[in-house]
């Protein structure tokens, strides 16, 4: 798995890296979503007992995906409607299933607007030791997860096989940063 990847100094330089690409994205709010996502909304979810989104951090949550990647107004809308109490709700039992590799992800998708790549924002944020973001641009990094798919399954073979790189890094090397890191390396969703 590690032949197919720049070596461990050259991940350490993109990850550090990873604020200047997000920012050469040319998307205006990318650089603020980002800070929040990967600083500010762990410290939320980590301070409620029992761990869980609220509504409005799935609302700014998907606007980060979509600002990082592909902006899909209708699934937006979709999370939007959702019910302040289901998200809650919803949330809070996937994240109790934490650390199992499908099952959070299964329970998340069942919030409107949510797919596989929405969900996975969610658990990187709660748990990073264990989930990465889905992104197709990291995906095509990794050697022997066949076609891509935003399907539940493939993010399973995607998030086990950035798992398995993260622990052959060693050190402080976690699934949500390897992927940081991966992103990054490839300049990010317009290749920069």
């Amino acid at each position: 798995m590690l032949s197919h990847l720049p070596a461990a100094a050259e991940l350490d330089r993109s990850l550090a890296a990873y604020p200047e690409v997000v920012a050469r994205q040319g998307v205006a709010r990318l650089p603020e979503l980002d800070r929040w996502y990967r600083i500010e909304l762990p410290r939320a979810i980590a301070g409620r007992s029992p761990r869980r989104l609220v509504h409005p951090e799935l609302v700014r949550l998907t606007e980060w995906k979509m600002a990082r990647g592909v902006w899909r107004a209708p699934n937006l809308a979709l999370v939007r409607s959702n019910d302040p109490a289901l998200v809650e709700e919803t949330s809070e039992a996937a994240f109790a299933l934490i650390p199992d590799p499908a099952s959070p992800v299964a329970g998340l998708v069942r919030l409107k607007g949510v797919g596989p790549a929405t969900a996975s924002a969610a658990l990187a944020a709660a748990a990073p030791d264990t989930y990465p973001f889905f992104d197709e641009q990291v995906a095509a990094r990794l050697p022997g997860l066949g076609r891509f798919a935003w399907t539940t399954g493939y993010y399973a073979r995607y998030a086990e096989a950035l798992r398995l790189a993260a622990k052959a890094l060693g050190g402080e090397w976690t699934p949500a940063q390897l992927e940081r890191a991966l992103w990054a390396h490839v300049g990010g969703k317009a290749g920069l």
